[in-house]
């Protein structure tokens, strides 16, 4: 049975490592990274409503990826609940999985290698999720994945076990 795992967190929570080491764990597994896909699948519109439009084409691509029977990863950071609302009613109910990879923002300021928290911060960037934009955390994931006190291999052997315990996986 194909899923969608859609991963929603703050910039540098840890979504695209876990993502891509999951890929590892699970065949044939699709990841759509929030950040390439923005290059080539949406405009890098970053308000509100470019956000909300490129949260919708991910997700039909993901359901699009489902249908030929293609697991999916998605690594977006979805900050509003109405996308990730509006990703459950595209790809359906029972094929997405919601995981929360909670992070605190001065660990994820802390991971920023881009040093995009900063330029935020000095107000070079706009609509930065976290900073100068809402990030609303899920209230009732289907999963939470804590990254401040889980290591990578804990947070995807998580994932492995919640999938297996609800019969994603075998």
């Amino acid at each position: 049975m194909a899923f969608a795992i859609w991963m929603t967190g703050l910039p540098c929570s840890g979504k695209t490592s876990i993502a891509r080491k999951l890929k590892e764990h699970i065949q044939n597994l699709a990841v759509l990274d929030g950040d390439e896909l923005r290059e080539w699948l949406s405009p890098k519109d970053f308000s509100k409503e470019g956000r909300n439009e490129h949260n919708k084409r991910v997700a039909h691509l993901a359901k699009l990826l489902i249908k030929h029977n293609v697991p999916v990863c998605v690594a977006l950071i979805s900050p509003y609940k109405e996308n990730r609302d509006k990703a459950r009613e595209i790809i359906g109910k029972d094929e997405l999985i919601e995981t929360y990879i909670k992070c605190p923002i001065a660990i994820c300021e802390n991971r920023d290698v881009k040093g995009m928290y900063k330029k935020a911060r000095n107000n070079e960037i706009k609509n930065f999720t976290g900073i100068s934009d809402d990030y609303e955390a899920p209230l009732q994931p289907d999963l939470t994945v804590d990254t401040e006190k889980n290591n990578l291999e804990e947070s995807v052997n998580q994932i492995l076990l919640h999938l297996r315990k609800n019969n994603f996986l075998e």
